[in-house]
């Protein structure tokens, strides 16, 4: 199974953006009950470099929000994804040498 970019949570989200919020909730409990059904006892974790929390995402995630430092390392990919796309707005002026 993809976790990442995965089109069934995709799909589900484009329906909570049109409004659909049942369709929405049908798609995520299919994703949610098709993701534990296939990493039931498996590694699900991202991280290359495992810490103590490896694997238990509520713990991790909950950690990171309480010291509020930075963000999970299995975040990273996912954010500067994000942070690539917003960018383009100002033609990654902030990714450029800004000493002209």
């Amino acid at each position: 199974m993809k976790i990442d970019g995965n089109p069934m949570e995709k799909e589900a989200m484009a329906q909570f953006h049109q409004g659909n919020d049942a369709e929405g909730h049908r798609l995520q409990d299919a994703f949610v009950r098709e993701f534990e059904e296939a990493y039931q006892g498996k590694d699900h974790c991202t991280c290359t470099n495992a810490c103590k929390f490896h694997g238990n995402c509520r713990v991790c995630v909950a950690i990171h929000r309480a010291h509020k430092e930075h963000v999970p390392n299995c975040f990273h990919p996912m954010l500067n994804e994000r942070i690539a796309a917003l960018s383009e707005l100002t033609e990654h002026s902030c990714f450029k040498d800004q000493t002209h």
